[in-house]
């Protein structure tokens, strides 16, 4: 079946692909066909396994032509949309998502609210058919090139700290939005702050129901855990989608072989194939250290792979799968970057295109630390297994009825 779908998929890219056609008329194209993010139902994906998905990926890459308008639209905005919107939500945000027009960028996070997502007070106040918003988030990946935030704020004080929270699709191009970039150890500047002064958002816009954001929030927590889970990191495509990159009406030809940032967190088989060979190269085989080690990352990785599978056999789901897929991601990416050490020692400390990998690994190395944080620390996956899996205990805290206003760290002027 692959061998039938390669054929086929290269078929249509020779007829489709062109270096001189913009990168907007390429994602379009691709859109078309279904392929932007074929695993999505039709008529926007194809419905397609990971596997299926896998062999587009490698022709499209083999082929010498540029991916999918990759990043948090694509990953997270478009099956949350498409899980809890309106037929005109879902007409008017995930074209322009799949075909590369807008860029969207993820809102959870702030300063006091981050392991304990549920305690943010970024507000929004009713307006008419508007909703004013004020607060501050950060840990924003990618949203200096956002056109859209996936907003979370809480609308109703008074309700309990779970509810009262609402879901926006929010326009980032406004009075009253400020981005400051945070430059990471890699010298990139994947994350931001963001500042909400009193910007406002429609109230046809609100994503499912008023005051059940919590609800589509963990949608959007389950997809990313899923996907950072399941190896793909938080990948980007060599050119940003949206309008505010400038990069739609290039030609897609200048973007081949160059990417923008480091697929962070993204472990996958070819990470094992690089570390063997790369062992392979320097005689380290031999090493019975290094052996082990390798075995131990390719198990982690099966592990991934089965966890993987599991999710798409309901009779086999404990509910917990996207927590353990991002635990295990954790795990083996922190593993590569300690048997990348083992393999290259000094080597691992260069740094550039003329570094070992062109500097793949090392910059992997220096952004390891990020993924055990972002889209949930490791410690709030363990207890979320711990607690709606395996049923162990609650930590002790107040009631979960307790109005927001009420809890005493949260005491603020509304």
């Amino acid at each position: 079946m692959s061998e039938e779908l390669r054929i086929e998929l290269d078929k249509w890219i020779r007829e489709n692909w062109d270096p001189e056609a913009s990168v907007q008329e390429w994602w379009h194209r691709l859109s078309s066909a279904g392929f932007s993010n074929p695993g999505l139902p039709e008529p926007f994906g194809k419905g397609w396994s990971r596997s299926e998905t896998r062999v587009l990926a490698s022709a499209l890459r083999e082929s010498g032509a540029i991916g999918s308008p990759a990043g948090l639209g694509m990953m997270l905005a478009a099956p949350t949309i498409l899980s809890h919107g309106t037929d005109e939500q879902i007409a008017k945000y995930v074209p322009s998502i799949l075909n590369g027009t807008d860029s969207w960028c993820q809102l959870f996070s702030e300063p006091g609210a981050g392991s304990d997502l549920a305690g943010l007070q970024t507000k929004a106040v009713r307006d008419g058919d508007e909703w004013v918003i004020t607060g501050q988030k950060v840990w924003t990946s990618e949203g200096q090139h956002a056109d859209y935030g996936m907003l979370i704020a809480r609308t109703d004080p008074n309700a309990a700290k779970h509810r009262g929270i609402s879901w926006f699709a929010f326009p980032m191009n406004q009075d009253g939005v400020e981005i400051r970039p945070l430059r990471e150890m890699t010298g990139r500047s994947l994350f931001n702050e963001v500042f909400i002064d009193e910007a406002r958002v429609s109230h046809d816009d609100l994503i499912g129901d008023l005051n059940e954001g919590w609800r589509v929030a963990n949608t959007t927590l389950m997809v990313e855990r899923a996907g950072i889970g399941g190896g793909h990191g938080m990948a980007y495509a060599a050119a940003h989608p949206g309008s505010i990159a400038g990069h739609l009406e290039r030609p897609s030809g200048s973007f081949v072989g160059k990417r923008l940032a480091l697929a962070a967190g993204g472990v996958g088989p070819g990470t094992f194939q690089l570390l063997k060979d790369l062992a392979e190269e320097r005689n380290k085989l031999d090493d019975e250290r290094i052996r082990q080690e390798l075995s131990r990352l390719h198990t982690e990785l099966e592990l991934m792979r089965m966890n993987s599978q599991r999710t798409r056999v309901k009779s086999q789901q404990t509910g917990g799968e996207g927590n353990l897929a991002k635990i295990l991601m954790t795990s083996a990416l922190h593993r590569t970057r300690e048997l990348a050490g083992a393999i290259l020692g000094p080597e691992m400390a260069l740094w550039g295109d003329d570094a070992a990998t062109g500097g793949v690994i090392q910059e992997m190395a220096i952004f390891s630390p990020a993924p055990s944080i972002y889209g949930g620390t490791d410690e709030v996956q363990r207890n979320i297994i711990g607690e709606r899996v395996l049923g162990l205990p609650k930590e002790p805290g107040p009631n979960r009825d307790t109005p927001f206003s009420e809890l005493l760290q949260n005491k603020t002027e509304w």
